[in-house]
């Protein structure tokens, strides 16, 4: 809800995304907007959902029905040499199963960064997250 009340990804301050990112590129916590778009520039990174658009009730994605994937063939085109990661087992099973087979791009799932992944601690998922930053 958070993030959609903001207009940008993972707004809400539980989530851990922002400070996983800035642990893995060994940078600040960004905070605005501005900083977080800056950010991603910085490091190469591209934020896409996998999902276009939904019914969720509340902010839990067990909730999600009714989801249309996105379609990320544009941004395959542009960018070829892609390396695709999922926030999630939620998010990963809608990447394998609506888009995977339009884009024959495997995806890496990685820990969620919510907070309702409390089996993982911050550290644990800086870890796992540094996948992103090897080149």
């Amino acid at each position: 809800m958070r993030s959609r009340e903001e207009g940008f990804f993972y707004a809400h301050p539980q989530n851990r995304f922002w400070k996983v990112l800035a642990a893995v590129f060994g940078e600040g916590t960004p905070g605005t907007i501005e900083e977080k778009k800056a950010f991603l520039l910085r490091n190469g990174v591209a934020l896409w959902d996998s999902i276009a658009s939904c019914e969720l009730h509340g902010s839990s994605d067990s909730s999600i029905t009714h989801a249309t994937p996105n379609d990320l063939s544009p941004i395959l085109r542009t960018c070829p040499a892609i390396r695709i990661f999922t926030n999630g087992k939620t998010s990963d099973a809608c990447y394998r199963r609506h888009i995977l087979p339009q884009t024959g791009v495997e995806a890496t799932c990685l820990p969620s960064t919510s907070p309702a992944n409390a089996a993982w601690s911050l550290p644990r998922l800086c870890e796992a997250w540094n996948v992103i930053a090897e080149t």
